[in-house]
């Protein structure tokens, strides 16, 4: 993922039209994209299509992003990624949402009605996440996926000015950039091929067998390598 200063760039180039950067943000937000499709492929639509209209909720999202709203592009993208492919699901067939999810949802809707009652206002994303020991993607997928009474943009009362997404706080990303710079030293150190292993399968989302495939060795000797190199950056982790 991009980090937050060249997000800002591209997504400024973006609107301007410029068609590198669009597909910039495509490219390096297509993780993003395939861990929210992964949530609906019990669905009648196809992976691909799923992929598409995920593609296309980013698209939406990228153009009418602001910076006023206050929230890292990533947790603005995720419910236009989701809203866009459960409205094509809703036309062809009904969603299937998980009993995990579900079970999660009423667990959270009593957590909220709780806090109403005892602080008078609504919590924000950020302190359900909190409370539950989760991220702010997650609330946002849960609680829009059983179409619970939450949105980014719902008012607090009718007489606030106030919307949800306005308390959504950025938080400081300090300990994850020494995280990242410790990692990326850490895949620098490796050897060419347990490097392109990494790579592929966790920046590219290659799986096991499609790494195997380029590597011209077998998905066991890949597996086998890949827990190997896990331990190894674990170990120098902790």
């Amino acid at each position: 993922m991009l980090d937050h200063e060249e997000t800002m760039r591209l997504i400024e180039l973006a609107q301007e039209g410029d068609e590198a950067a669009k597909s910039a943000l495509l490219e390096h937000n297509m993780p993003l994209i395939k861990s929210i499709v992964k949530r609906y492929r019990s669905t009648v639509i196809e992976y691909d299509d799923l992929i598409q209209l995920g593609s296309l909720g980013l698209y939406k999202a990228m153009m009418n992003f602001n910076k006023s709203f206050g929230v890292r592009f990533s947790t603005y993208a995720v419910p236009m990624i989701s809203g866009e492919i459960k409205r094509q699901i809703r036309d062809d067939g009904p969603i299937k949402v998980s009993r995990s999810t579900k079970a999660l949802a009423i667990l959270m809707n009593k957590y909220m009605e709780e806090f109403r009652n005892e602080k008078g206002r609504e919590p924000t994303i950020a302190e359900i996440a909190e409370h539950f020991k989760t991220d702010e993607f997650e609330v946002v997928y849960t609680l829009d996926s059983t179409k619970m009474p939450l949105s980014l943009y719902e008012k607090y009362d009718d007489d606030s000015s106030s919307y949800l997404i306005d308390n959504i706080k950025t938080v400081d990303g300090t300990e994850d950039m020494i995280d990242k710079i410790m990692i990326k030293d850490l895949i620098d150190s490796l050897d060419e091929r347990d490097k392109k292993i990494i790579l592929l399968r966790y920046y590219r989302d290659k799986t096991q067998s499609e790494v195997a495939k380029i590597l011209g060795v077998s998905q066991v000797q890949v597996s086998r390598l890949e827990s190997k190199i896990l331990l190894y950056l674990k170990e120098k982790l902790s």
